[in-house]
């Protein structure tokens, strides 16, 4: 298999060169050569498949030859050993839970999927790489867990200061080895402009930079799995189904329509966005104009241009027409996931956090365009994250599982950064 840079078909590499590059030269994201469906007997014995199964056929193509497959098959064992369940929370509505790893957030299958890619590739060097990744929440802890003690991995992570919960900030900021945690003085899209620009110097080549976030192949590809598990546990309803993904760099979105593209019967996607509303206008006047970020209370959506849309739009070959038969996408306030969280508790007793709960409003708005369908949002991390949120507006307490626990006690380092060349200081000094 190999990938080509989305500004320029010619530019191509293959599967391990685009995990380690994470960027192409011309700051264009990766993308598969070509997309091959699974065989229709796949899809129909898929429930007698088990997770392991399924996601090593998914993502074998992508892969290709560069990773034997024994190794491949305990990549996969190590990346999805915990569940994914399905849960009901109303007649025709499930939560596929995301956080049940051990960061308790979607990224942990990311994360840990690229993790020991590059430690594959890694283990006959001697040459280190800085892989170099930003976050608006989630991708941090999930990184920083997933590449710890990673050999031939130096790990910097850039976050927005004051803008991720305590609890994700406690994640990427406590855990020390090969992990740094940059405090950046700006928003997300500040620090996922620096991480690109970086990838750009040519001051910085023998740094080996790559990339843990979304754009990389490694990070993103894996996220089918679980659309996947779910498409597994649901079949026997026998009913379209409508995904939503509560959305800020649309990676989930985008792993949903590669799936998708390998046969998986999908009605509808939504993305359900927060008051960073770029791709919910892009669809209603076709003019794709990002605005300055908004803070919000769903944190790790807070990003107005989203990395991964262009890899979409190239999954549709640019066809808006043909893209907005699959997709919809819709915008929501801080008033109104406040609202729906307290709702939903008081009918169903079911705990959404924020992003869950946005997912949870666009998935109700778009299931009223399908009669006798299912629908799926996908609930991106436990409710513990966001407690400061969540326990005021339901008025309870939230127990803190394990996971959570073994970090509330250490200590926060981080080192905090102003701008672009602050970045690039630190990285030629380390």
């Amino acid at each position: 298999m190999h990938y080509y840079s989305l500004n320029n078909k010619n530019h191509k590499v293959t599967f391990q060169q685009a995990v380690i590059n994470g960027l192409a030269p011309d700051k264009g994201l990766y993308f598969p050569e070509s997309i091959t469906p699974l065989p229709n007997s796949f899809f129909d014995e898929i429930e007698n498949l088990s997770n392991e199964e399924i996601a090593f056929q998914a993502i074998k193509q992508f892969v290709g030859d560069e990773i034997p497959e024994t190794v491949s098959k305990q990549i996969i064992s190590e990346t999805i050993n915990f569940d994914f369940p399905c849960v009901k929370v109303e007649d025709e509505v499930y939560s596929l839970e995301l956080f049940h790893g051990p960061t308790m957030a979607f990224k942990d299958v990311g994360a840990r999927f690229m993790s020991r890619c590059l430690a594959y590739f890694n283990q006959n060097s001697e040459k280190k790489n800085t892989v170099l990744v930003a976050t608006s929440g989630d991708t941090g802890g999930a990184v920083a867990s997933g590449f710890l003690g990673v050999k031939g991995a130096n790990v910097v992570i850039l976050y927005p200061s004051g803008k991720v919960s305590d609890i994700q900030e406690r994640q990427l900021t406590t855990l020390g080895q090969n992990i740094t945690a940059l405090e950046v003085d700006g928003v997300f899209d500040d620090c996922q402009d620096f991480v690109k620009q970086a990838f750009l110097d040519n001051d910085l080549k023998h740094k080996n930079l790559t990339s843990a976030n979304s754009i990389n192949i490694a990070r993103w590809l894996p996220q089918m799995f679980y659309i996947l598990f779910a498409y597994k546990q649901l079949k026997k309803y026998n009913k379209e189904i409508i995904l939503s993904c509560p959305s800020g760099n649309f990676g989930n979105i985008c792993a949903g329509i590669m799936a998708k593209k390998l046969g998986l019967t999908i009605a509808h996607f939504v993305a359900s966005t927060n008051a960073n509303d770029t791709v919910p206008r892009y669809l209603q006047n076709g003019n794709y104009e990002p605005k300055p970020t908004i803070a919000t209370i769903s944190n790790a959506m807070d990003v107005s241009n989203p990395s991964n849309f262009v890899r979409i739009e190239e999954l549709y070959y640019n066809d808006l027409n043909e893209f907005k038969k699959d997709f919809s996408s819709y915008t929501f306030s801080d008033e109104e996931t406040k609202s729906t969280i307290k709702n939903v508790y008081e009918t169903t007793h079911y705990v959404l956090e924020p992003h869950g709960a946005v997912g949870y409003l666009g998935l109700k708005k778009e299931m009223k365009n399908h009669k006798n369908s299912i629908g799926v949002l996908l609930e991106t991390a436990h409710p513990i994250k966001f407690l400061d949120v969540v326990e005021p507006i339901l008025n309870i307490k939230l127990e803190i599982p394990n996971q959570i626990e073994s970090v509330l006690n250490k200590e926060k380092k981080s080192v905090k950064i102003n701008n672009y060349n602050d970045l690039k200081a630190f990285l030629l000094k380390g």
